[in-house]
C-alpha cells in the first residue's frame, strides 16, 4: 500500500503536536474589565507554565503532555492581549447601542432580558455577557431606546425592543 494512504508520519517526520487556538478575523476589541481578565490569564498560565516545567524535569511524564496545552493557550492569549484594542465604554455615545453598552430588552412573550455587548475572549452568556459579532449584538448595535429590532437566530427570528441602555464604568 502507498504510504499516502496510511495515517502514521513517516520515520523520522516531525510530530504535528496540538493544533493552534483559532485566531478570530475580527478586530480584537475588549472593555477594562476584558483586558484585565486577559491580563490575569496570562499570569495565570505563565504560573501554571512554570510549575508543570518543574514537574518535567522531576521525570512527570504527565506533566509534558499538559504543558504543550498551557503553552499553547499562553501563545493564543500572549497573541490576544498584544492585540488587544481597549474601547472605553464612559466614552461611547449614551443614546445609542454601541460596544460596552448594557442592553435591556423586552421580548415578544414579555421576558426581559438585560445583556453587556463585550470582546469575543469576554463573552460568557451566564453572567449576560455577548460578544459584539454575536447575531444578538449584531441586532442591537447601533439602535437606540424604544427600538424594535429584529434578532436573527438559528431557532427562528425574534423582535426585540430596546428599553434601556447603560454603560457601566468598566
Amino acid at each position: 500500500m502507498s504510504r499516502a494512504f496510511v495515517k502514521e508520519p513517516d520515520e523520522g517526520a516531525p510530530d504535528e503536536g496540538l493544533p493552534e487556538r483559532q485566531i478570530s478575523d475580527h478586530p480584537n476589541n475588549v472593555t477594562p474589565g476584558g483586558l484585565r481578565q486577559l491580563e490575569q490569564k496570562l499570569g495565570e498560565l505563565e504560573e501554571r507554565r512554570l510549575e508543570l516545567l518543574a514537574a518535567v524535569e522531576e521525570g512527570d511524564a504527565l506533566a509534558r503532555g499538559q504543558l504543550d496545552y498551557v503553552d499553547r493557550d499562553l501563545r493564543y492569549f500572549t497573541r490576544r492581549f498584544e492585540t488587544a484594542i481597549l474601547v472605553d465604554p464612559r466614552r461611547q455615545p449614551r443614546r445609542m447601542v454601541k460596544f460596552g453598552a448594557t442592553v435591556t430588552v423586552d421580548e415578544q412573550s414579555g421576558a426581559r432580558r438585560t445583556f453587556t455587548i463585550v470582546g469575543e475572549d469576554e463573552a460568557d452568556l451566564k453572567a449576560g455577557k455577548i460578544s459584539y459579532v454575536s447575531p444578538l449584538a449584531e441586532a442591537l448595535l447601533e439602535a437606540r431606546v424604544g427600538a424594535t429590532v429584529l434578532w436573527r437566530r438559528p431557532a427562528g427570528n425574534r423582535e426585540i425592543t430596546i428599553t434601556a441602555i447603560d454603560y457601566p464604568e468598566g
